[in-house]
This record gives structure tokens, C-alpha cells and sequence, in this order.
């Protein structure tokens, strides 16, 4: 099953400089929960970004038309049909995790949709794409805590395809 993962801001603002532009631990730790022991496929900006090295307990893929792309420790893939390929063969869930052009081209593919909406305006070059929100059915939404170190408000959203 693929699913697609992401944190964006109130404007749908998810990077600055192929990184996030807010620090907001409780939705990392909600990210680990949802991806532990699963499989992320993300665009090589984005693995670059996360400092270029898979996450523990997690299987990493990578989206590259680069060729002689090969990092250590992760699965570098070349296609929209091989990611698709791989993805049918998997048993356990599929997370897209970035960036902007991965959820562009994987989007239409998705059953579910986890989105942390930061309550709160940020500057930055990459917005999440374009949603068809009449496809997609709300199906559980929680408040994050705020605290000394997450001061933004924010909340979980979790969608199923209609």
C-alpha cells in the first residue's frame, strides 16, 4: 500500500533549501512511529537533506535519474515503473516522504494521506502540490501538544481515498 507522509505549514510550505523550515519534535517522533520498520521512497534532494543516510529500522529508496547515484545502505531507483514495480511487491507499507516532485508524481497512487498542518507561517522555495480534496475522506485528525520545544500549534491528519 503506498501512502504518502509530510509536515507543511499553514500555506502548504514544506521546504526551505531542500530542508524543513521549522523544528517540531513531536512530529519527527510521529514520523518514526508511522515509518519504523517500513519502507520510505523520497527523492535524492530529500535524502540529502535528511544528511545522506537511511534512518534506522527503516528501508530506504531513492528516486534518482542519476545513474551512478549509489549511496550506501539505501535502494536507488530510476523510474516512476520500477518505484510502482517495487512498491507491489511490498507487504508492508510504502511512505512517500519527499519532495515536492515525488508527491507530484505519486500523489494519484496513494491511499493514504498523514499530514501535520503547522498552524503557523514559514518562508521557503517548495510547496506540497496540488490536492484534490474531494478524493480524499478525513478520517482521524488529533491536536499536537505544545510545549518548550514544540511551539507551534499543530495537528495529525490522517486521509483514506474515497
Amino acid at each position: 500500500m503506498l501512502q504518502a507522509i509530510w509536515a507543511q505549514d499553514q500555506n502548504g510550505l514544506i521546504g526551505k533549501d531542500d530542508q524543513m523550515p521549522w523544528h517540531l519534535p513531536s512530529d519527527l517522533a510521529y514520523f518514526k512511529k508511522l515509518t519504523s520498520g517500513n519502507t520510505l521512497i523520497m527523492g535524492r534532494k530529500t535524502f540529502v537533506g535528511m544528511g545522506s543516510r537511511p534512518l534506522p529500522n527503516r528501508k530506504t529508496v531513492i528516486l534518482s535519474r542519476n545513474e551512478e547515484y549509489n549511496p550506501a545502505g539505501v535502494t536507488v531507483l530510476h523510474s516512476v515503473e520500477e518505484v510502482l514495480h517495487f512498491v507491489n511487491k511490498q507487504t508492508t507499507p510504502v511512505f512517500i516522504a519527499g519532495g515536492a516532485m515525488l508527491y507530484q508524481t505519486f500523489l494519484p497512487y496513494c491511499d493514504v494521506l498523514y499530514r501535520t498542518v503547522i498552524e503557523a507561517s514559514f518562508s521557503g522555495d517548495t510547496y506540497f502540490p496540488k490536492v484534490d480534496w474531494s478524493q480524499w475522506q478525513l478520517v482521524k485528525e488529533t491536536d499536537g501538544t505544545i510545549d518548550e520545544k514544540n511551539r507551534y500549534p499543530h495537528r495529525f491528519e490522517v486521509y483514506h481515498r474515497k
